[in-house]
């Protein structure tokens, strides 16, 4: 897998509405991508005169701002994102469980939420010594193939059945190790689901490994999860899971006094 999962899209067909096709253009854009207009047209399926178009409003509202080479998403998004103030308090809650996790393992550490079928990250620690991964703050990536993304799957039936109603025709492969067989893929799922926390053994990225738990709020439902990834040969993912297991506890046990 490399590069921006975006880029291996194929166009479901454009939309009919200015507004949906707007979105369709912003949603394009992988984490910090700079992309042509042949790039956007190609990835969204909209003819090039229309995608010119649409971007020239974009620019002039701020979702979009123009490069030397082509174009990248704008500050009128991140202000927008920093209106959601339930992942800003969920960030914030989280920090000192991830910034903890970072300290002990030194390898990436992130806080995800669901996303439909995918896994959303809403904060990522690294350093110098840290695994070089796909993953960036504001970015997705299936959740099929990803430690908080199984669970995600697995904990929420209606999500699980979203996704595999949807890949008869099998899933995309990533890796040698990726799960494209939708039963083998619910085998999979059902296991995660028992266990009570997720592993991705190299099926997203070869060689790279994680392990994630649950987040829970006071009801008990499922709103994020938190995962340590790196290289296999780095992660001991038997003695990391207690690790990583205590750290979503402690947040969940911290959101569950703040709702009281």
């Amino acid at each position: 897998m490399t590069g921006d999962p975006h880029a291996d899209r194929e166009p479901a067909g454009p939309p009919k509405s200015v507004l949906a096709r707007g979105l369709t253009l912003l949603d394009a854009f992988g984490a910090d991508e700079e992309l042509r207009l042949a790039d956007l047209a190609a990835r969204t399926g909209l003819p090039k005169p229309t995608t010119h178009r649409l971007l020239a409003e974009l620019v002039a509202w701020g979702g979009v701002e123009r490069t030397g080479t082509g174009y990248r998403l704008g500050t009128t998004l991140f202000r927008l994102g920093q209106r959601v103030t339930r992942h800003q308090r969920l960030r914030t809650a989280a920090m000192p469980y991830l910034e903890d996790l970072y300290e002990s393992t030194r390898e990436n550490v992130h806080l995800a939420v669901p996303d439909g079928v995918d896994t959303l990250f809403i904060e990522k620690l690294a350093g110098r010594a840290s695994t070089p991964i796909l993953s960036g703050v504001g970015g997705t990536l299936p959740g099929y193939c990803t430690a908080t993304g199984k669970l995600f799957l697995a904990l929420d039936g209606d999500r699980m059945r979203s996704l595999l109603s949807g890949a008869s025709g099998g899933l995309q492969r990533f890796t040698a190790r990726t799960i494209v067989s939708p039963r083998r893929l619910y085998e999979d799922l059902s296991e995660t689901a028992g266990r009570g926390y997720g592993i991705n053994l190299g099926e997203a990225e070869d060689g790279v490994v994680a392990v994630a738990a649950p987040v829970r709020d006071a009801t008990g439902e499922v709103i994020a999860a938190i995962s340590v990834t790196g290289y296999v040969r780095r992660l001991d993912l038997r003695r990391l899971t207690p690790v990583v297991r205590t750290a979503a506890r402690g947040l969940t046990a911290q959101l569950g006094v703040r709702a009281r």
